[in-house]
């Protein structure tokens, strides 16, 4: 059976049914990258180590909301004048 025969024994239902699942999987992927790229962002960030600990521990825990949380409140509480940046 070859890919287009495939495609035109689908029925609507089938196709709803395909559309849903490449949908959900195209957001899982997304939370995927998101909560890798917090990580990634929460480590190479200004903050001191007990304090990356607790972002990652979140993003860990809750990992949508702690990555979009760390995106959204955490790295702007980094302190720039700290290092010298204004």
């Amino acid at each position: 059976m070859t890919l287009l025969n495939l495609f035109e024994s689908m029925t609507p239902e089938t196709g709803i049914a395909l559309a849903l699942m490449i949908g959900a999987l195209l957001v899982g992927l997304a939370a995927i990258v998101l909560i890798v790229a917090a990580v990634f962002s929460i480590l190479f960030s200004r903050l001191d180590v007990p304090m990356k600990l607790v972002w990652i521990v979140l993003v860990f825990l809750a990992p949508l909301i702690g990555a979009l949380l760390w995106f959204l409140i955490g790295r702007n509480r980094v302190p720039a004048q700290r290092y010298g940046y204004r």
